[in-house]
């Protein structure tokens, strides 16, 4: 049973008070609050993490629907194994319309889904999906929270590992929710941009993490895209399924470009700031500030 829900709005004071308004009778169970910093994703994770009283912490985006045992499952994992850190879910596309038949399995992730290639069974991982992660209080604070405000969950990963090192952050794939992927998103458009853009971003997230960061994940991934993903989907059977061979390629292609643009970007200076750095005060005035 968990403590409290938190439920955070970003930049919206109509929003935040509608949702005020439909939890006014369990306030003491349902708590809405506001992001405290300028960004979204990262910052609106810090401003919950500052106020959260449990022991452990658990995301879950707007667009995301977990089951009933989502965190009694997670809870049972953390008291069984007291080395494990931070979990990650396994967010399963729910589309607005049909997959599109040139889309790779491998490229989910786009989506902010469980994509093709991770551990098929409880296991160590580079990086956790945001769309439906949990942490030890604890070790989130002891990090500084979320540095990085749109690479949150691969920046809060990174860091974990380099703090406790890789056993410490698990993936656990039996534990899945339904995320919501409108048909906006199954467009060549929206996978070449996300492959780029992510990709660039990611650099800057990268030099913030110091010592923490390390593109080994990504390497990784795109290694098996190659090797394994092309030639799986050459030889199957299917009209389309040479076409999902290459654009497995493009992707790769795109996400490498936008790398180097990044690089050259953080180079010249042309970067921009991320919109939180983390949390750097100490616990207690932390809450009391966010209270």
């Amino acid at each position: 049973m968990p403590l409290e829900i938190i439920v955070c709005i970003d930049h919206n004071p109509e929003l935040a008070e509608a949702c005020r308004d439909a939890w006014r009778d369990d306030t003491e169970f349902v708590r809405v609050i506001e992001n405290r910093y300028p960004g979204r994703l990262g910052s609106a994770r810090n401003s919950a993490l500052e106020l959260v009283r449990g022991d452990a912490i658990a995301f879950l985006d707007d667009d995301a629907r977990a089951g009933s045992d989502w965190l009694l499952r997670l809870a049972e994992i953390y008291e069984r194994e007291p080395l494990i850190q931070a979990i990650g879910c396994s967010p399963q596309p729910q589309f607005e319309r049909d997959r599109p038949a040139w889309f790779p399995y491998e490229f989910d992730w786009v989506f902010g889904c469980a994509y093709r290639g991770l551990p098929t069974e409880r296991g160590p991982v580079g990086r956790l999906i945001g769309a439906a992660m949990s942490v030890r209080t604890n070790a989130a604070l002891a990090v500084g929270g979320f540095h990085s405000d749109n690479h949150d969950d691969m920046d809060l990963t990174h860091r974990l590992i380099h703090h406790y090192g890789p056993q410490g952050v698990v993936y656990e794939p039996t534990i899945q929710v339904a995320h919501s992927v409108p048909a906006e998103r199954l467009t060549w458009s929206y996978f070449w941009r996300r492959c780029f853009f992510v990709n660039r971003g990611k650099v800057l997230a990268y030099s913030d993490m110091e010592h923490a960061g390390n593109v080994s994940a990504d390497i990784a991934f795109g290694r098996a895209a190659l090797l394994n993903a092309v030639p799986r989907y050459l030889l199957a059977r299917g009209e389309r399924a040479p076409l999902r061979a290459a654009v497995t390629v493009a992707g790769i292609f795109c996400a490498g470009l936008g790398h180097l643009v990044g690089r050259i970007y953080l180079r010249l200076g042309l970067t921009e700031p991320a919109a939180t750095r983390g949390l750097e005060a100490p616990v207690d005035s932390r809450v009391t500030a966010g209270a």
